[in-house]
């Protein structure tokens, strides 16, 4: 046997064994001969791997941060528009719009009115946040909002405010026509420039707060055919400027001390003994019952005239009994039965006015 061969033989032993390091191992390849490190391969694999390790960590930590920063965001987004507001807002304009097309509207046509109806309430709602953005600070209901706890900066609130309110207008004005975007027009300039500040000057702003509230009645009845003119539309705009009597003057009652410790000028504030609050709190259930009973006796026909409004009276009554109550015994307790009393009589309300136009 030759000299090279047991060479070869020799280095093929030793790197078999793990000794040595590189090898050389031929293939027929044409003519050219692979030449591999692979110990050296496989530290360079390990390095990476290694790598690989420590990385990843803290990329899944900066991805977990990211998600979580991005559902606090939308959650104070979505905070910043008072969504309860809103949600109360789209109820009653679903109502009026059935009320004023006489019969169903295409889930097309009310989702394009709900959109826009509520764009432009939670726009009113962001400005009002921004306005109060530093008194908000000293209630203990409110210090917990996006501004006031700093979660959220001013700049960024105005703008997305200031794009939802115009994109809401729009879609009114271009979706229906120019009526229910002036309407939603006015109901943005009333909440934002006439209420909130005086919020801090006169216990009247409850009063202007109410008609601030209920003119989104007529966007969504002047929407799908009603008129300004038209009595129903205004009736309707009553009930729920009425019913926010009741239901408002029980959350100033029970955020007496926090309103006054904020500087905000409220009846129960004003007028500690909360008599005025009582008083205003009975004629505005009165008056949802009138507004409700007129709207259930225009449509022609005696006998469902009667039955839907036995069955406003019904809805009502309550609610105007936890008044009496809370006049009498001016407290927590009955302030907190008025106000879920007056939870369930406006949809109560709106859902005979509705059923009335079909029967």
């Amino acid at each position: 046997m030759s000299s090279n061969v047991l060479a070869t033989d020799s280095r093929y032993e030793t790197d078999r064994r793990g000794v040595s390091a590189p090898y050389t191992a031929a293939r027929e390849c044409g003519s050219a001969t692979a030449v591999l490190d692979l110990p050296a391969q496989r530290r360079e694999a390990t390095r990476r791997m290694e790598v690989t390790a420590q990385a990843t960590p803290a990329l899944n930590q900066m991805v977990d941060q990211t998600e979580v920063s991005m559902r606090v965001l939308v959650s104070d987004l979505i905070q910043l528009t008072k969504p309860r507001i809103v949600v109360m807002i789209l109820v009653t304009t679903v109502a009026t719009a059935m009320i004023a097309a006489g019969g169903p509207v295409s889930l097309g046509t009310l989702a394009l009115l709900l959109l826009g109806t509520g764009m432009v309430a939670g726009s009113a709602g962001g400005a009002n946040q921004i306005w109060e953005r530093v008194i908000d600070r000293n209630m203990p209901r409110t210090a917990v909002r996006p501004l006031p706890s700093a979660r959220m900066s001013t700049g960024m609130a105005t703008a997305f405010t200031a794009s939802m309110g115009t994109l809401g207008l729009a879609i009114l004005w271009m979706g229906f026509s120019l009526t229910p975007a002036g309407v939603g027009l006015a109901t943005w300039l009333l909440y934002v420039f006439l209420y909130t500040p005086m919020k801090t000057r006169t216990s009247w702003n409850t009063t202007v707060g109410a008609i601030a509230g209920a003119l989104p009645m007529l966007i969504g009845y002047t929407a799908l055919g009603g008129s300004l003119a038209d009595e129903t539309g205004w009736l309707l705009f009553g009930v729920l400027a009425a019913w926010q009597y009741p239901h408002f003057m029980a959350i100033a009652w029970l955020y007496r001390r926090q309103y006054e410790q904020a500087g905000f000028c409220m009846s129960t504030t004003v007028e500690p003994t909360g008599i005025s609050a009582a008083i205003q709190s009975i004629v505005g259930s009165l008056a949802v019952i009138v507004c409700g009973v007129v709207l259930c006796c225009l449509s022609p026909g005696i006998v469902p005239a009667i039955v839907c409004s036995v069955a406003v009276l019904a809805a009502t009554v309550p609610m105007l009994k936890a008044s009496i109550r809370f006049a009498r015994s001016r407290t927590d307790v009955t302030a907190r039965r008025l106000l879920r009393s007056s939870l369930l009589v406006l949809p109560a309300v709106l859902a005979v006015v509705t059923i009335r136009v079909f029967w």
